[in-house]
């Protein structure tokens, strides 16, 4: 099994930088929705990644040779490589039956389950104040997502309907991230996410209506750019993290994603009303995401037995 290399400061500098990336990612998503498809969005998010990966390990010469393909488990790949992809469309199609913050609450159901698989699996341990972090963690979402979840189980039609795409779309990323962990003891996170980029860029090729996105405006193309380049950032810096960090504690730390979203959401909502709707958020929601927080980072600091 893979061993982290213990270089945790670095580990945590880059989940952060995943956090925050992904938590801005729903708004440019929500936007970008406006004016493609879903199929079309992630088709050109994994095509740029991978183009731009490409070329930074061709000038890097670091592209990876044969040696290291023979080397490297292909079953594994090939199952990174489906799951990231479904991850992909299950969550924006639930991003765009839904909200940004009610697709990033439900979606964080994927970083519990990466950090049960490394104690699974990796056998990572906790330490008694690290189970208490998971309690405070566990009891912050609850309190959190109070109002988001009585709106899922009293919502009928598309609405629930998105809700559930975007379960299964945790369940499906936490089996890639469980498998990107495991390839890192034959390939560098950089070589394994440019085998995966362009085996999704394959899969969604047949669905893209590629020609919609010559009818972009400027702001639209734009956002999707962005998106494109944050898949390229945050996906770098979490295959990276994983390599220098326990998988249960990266988790603990991408936990803290759906708080950047809800703050963003609300700038936005301040800033531009008529692109993104305010999240309304009680006095239990604020005294939740305070528990999120402090849970997160007592399993991320707390140290190893």
């Amino acid at each position: 099994m893979h061993q982290s290399s213990g270089r945790w400061r670095l580990g945590l500098g880059l989940s952060l930088v995943t956090v925050f990336l992904w938590g801005i990612l729903p708004l440019a998503l929500t936007v970008t929705l406006q004016a493609l498809d879903v199929y079309t969005v992630v088709w050109f998010r994994f095509l740029t990644a991978f183009l731009l990966l490409v070329i930074y390990l061709f000038s890097q010469q670091k592209l990876p040779n044969l040696a290291e393909l023979r080397a490297t488990s292909w079953q594994l790949l090939v199952v990174a490589t489906i799951f990231l992809a479904a991850n992909y469309f299950l969550f924006m199609q639930g991003l765009a039956l839904t909200t940004p913050a009610n697709a990033q609450v439900i979606i964080q159901l994927s970083s519990v389950l990466l950090s049960f698989g490394g104690l699974i699996i990796f056998h990572e341990r906790y330490t008694l104040s690290q189970w208490l972090g998971v309690a405070i963690l566990t009891l912050g979402f609850a309190l959190f997502f109070h109002a988001q979840l009585a709106t899922i189980i009293t919502a009928k039609g598309q609405y629930l309907l998105g809700s559930g795409l975007t379960v299964l779309g945790a369940i499906a990323w936490a089996i890639y991230a469980l498998s990107q962990k495991q390839l890192l003891q034959s390939l560098s996170s950089a070589k394994i996410m440019l085998i995966i980029y362009g085996g999704c860029a394959l899969l969604f090729t047949p669905f893209a209506k590629i020609k919609t996105i010559f009818t972009l405006d400027s702001f639209h193309f734009s956002t999707l750019l962005f998106c494109a380049f944050n898949t390229l950032i945050a996906y770098g810096a979490f295959a990276e993290s994983l390599a220098h960090w326990q998988a249960s504690r990266v988790s603990s730390v991408i936990a803290l994603t759906p708080i950047i979203t809800l703050t963003s959401v609300w700038l936005m909502s301040v800033s531009f009303p008529s692109i993104i709707t305010p999240e309304n958020i009680s006095l239990t929601g604020i005294f939740g995401a305070l528990l999120v927080v402090s849970g997160s980072i007592s399993i991320a600091l707390g140290r190893s037995n």
